[in-house]
């Protein structure tokens, strides 16, 4: 069958060349007129498409394929608001093959499924990749440049923290909440050593749903973070206490009851630079209002998709006509949820007002796919591993090495770093797809060491810089005293607008 898929190809290269494997499929099956040989080319495609994968993605463009005879087929996804009705897909004619091909970035990584006949909701048959969520799993399109999150999981090689389950009762909620506390490895109540402490809205599924165990094992084992306590709180009735009636008393009995519970018992760092508030969606909103009211206990506050949209946008409102506070903050969020607009304009505010932040737009959905990877960017901002400053001043870089920028893709800003084992004239430039030179970023002589620039498309002196690949150059210059003549070397990378 694969032979015959190759042939159709052939047949129609010469007239429709321009035409993607997946549209000269389609063609050709439109012109048979017998329905044994359409489905035969069927067939024949789906031997070759399934060694590819499916959805069958070619370039940026995601093809969605259903194999049976409902009456309806639809795509609904993070892409349409998980509409039963938008996305309807095209059945081929006397075949039971149905599809829909859509663009997407070529980064994206979405969650959706299939509605049968308008009312049986099912995960893609042909799809084995999901992704699972608050209201179980969903099928996951990952477009090519969408690099899976290594860090949600399970290594049994490495040290693993310690997980204690705890009850506590609140007098301002008048309820019990159940906690799970994270003790990293080596912890010991004995010691003098302080740690400081992460506090997770929807305790619960970030660790199940966010494997945010498993991402704070790993970036402790990668020495990408400090050692942390993590403090997991379940909550109960979750839409009351985080954004509707019961808002204020859960805030009071997490200032007033859960941090000091949890500062008398372990070894925390008493000081609100040392302690992050943090959740998803409905758990965002709460945790701003709890780190503005309370800057002086949460001085950290990362935001995963936070919805502001409740009691009139009181905690948007609240932060944005208040007075600046000594916060710091960390913000992420998709394009393909409806809250983005609303994100933007919250990180502009936070920009202008000078307040610290680090935030990341991304081509997803409103979904823990999301969430669980970029739980490591919140963590590594907020507690970066400074170990490595103790030696640093003695510290010679053995080679010569151009990193991966990061994030990558970005927009509008990224950092480039590398590390010269010689001090030598060292120059980076930016350049477009066909060789246009965009930017020089460094050209002058550096010592031996490690170094980091910023590239901002928003500052280059050229007209308006579009989405596209991207390529950046190092070139060091040995001295003449040295043997060697020189190096070289040029990573890619992706902005997305």
């Amino acid at each position: 069958m694969k032979k015959i898929f190759f042939t159709i190809i052939f047949i129609l290269s010469s007239s429709t060349f321009s035409q993607s494997q997946f549209q000269q499929f389609i063609s050709y099956v439109n012109l048979l007129g017998d329905p044994v040989a359409k489905q035969t080319a069927v067939d024949s495609f789906m031997t070759f498409a399934r060694t590819q994968g499916i959805p069958f993605i070619e370039d940026s463009t995601a093809n969605f394929i259903y194999l049976g005879n409902p009456n309806s087929v639809s795509v609904p996804g993070d892409f349409n608001g998980w509409s039963a009705t938008s996305w309807p897909m095209t059945k081929l004619s006397q075949t039971n093959f149905w599809y829909r091909s859509e663009n997407f970035e070529l980064d994206a990584r979405l969650d959706y499924k299939f509605v049968l006949n308008g009312s049986n909701w099912i995960l893609d048959p042909e799809n084995p990749h999901t992704c699972q969520g608050g209201f179980g799993p969903n099928s996951e399109l990952s477009m090519p440049l969408y690099v899976q999150p290594w860090e949600i999981n399970y290594n049994p090689n490495i040290a693993h923290g310690t997980v204690l389950t705890k009850v506590i009762f609140s007098t301002n909620v008048g309820t019990n909440y159940q906690l799970n506390i994270y003790l990293p490895p080596g912890y010991d109540s004995l010691a003098s050593t302080t740690y400081p402490t992460v506090y997770f809205q929807d305790g619960s599924e970030y660790i199940s749903l966010g494997k945010a165990v498993n991402v704070i094992d790993n970036l402790l084992d990668s020495s990408k973070i400090q050692p942390v306590i993590a403090v997991f709180i379940k909550p109960n009735n979750r839409n009351e206490e985080y954004a509707g009636s019961l808002r204020n008393q859960y805030r009071l009995f997490f200032v007033n009851e859960l941090v000091p519970y949890i500062d008398a018992n372990y070894k925390t760092k008493i000081n609100p630079h040392q302690r992050l508030v943090l959740g998803d969606s409905f758990g965002g909103n709460i945790s701003a209002l709890i780190s503005y009211n309370h800057p002086e206990v949460f001085g950290l506050c990362g935001l995963h998709s936070a919805a502001f949209w409740p009691n009139g946008y009181e905690a948007y409102n609240l932060i944005v006509n208040g007075p600046v506070k000594d916060i710091k903050w960390s913000s992420i969020w998709g394009t393909y949820e409806s809250l983005y607009t609303n994100m933007r304009d919250f990180r502009d505010y936070l920009l202008s007002a000078n307040y610290e932040l680090d935030w990341l737009e991304r081509p997803e959905g409103h979904s823990w796919g999301l969430w669980r990877a970029t739980i490591d960017k919140m963590l590594m901002y907020f507690f970066p591993d400074n170990s490595s400053d103790v030696i640093a001043e003695d510290f010679t870089p053995k080679d010569f090495i151009l990193y991966q920028n990061y994030p990558n893709p970005f927009n509008p800003r990224t950092i480039i770093s590398w590390q010269s084992a010689v001090g030598s004239w060292q120059t980076l430039k930016v350049f477009d797809a066909i060789g246009n030179e965009v930017a020089t970023l460094i050209d002058e002589y550096k010592p031996a060491g490690n170094y980091e620039v910023e590239f901002n498309v928003v500052q280059v002196s050229r007209p308006e810089i579009s989405s596209g690949v991207y390529f950046y150059q190092l070139k060091i210059g040995v001295p003449e005293t040295s043997s060697g003549q020189g190096t070289i070397q040029t990573k890619k990378m992706l902005l997305l607008k």
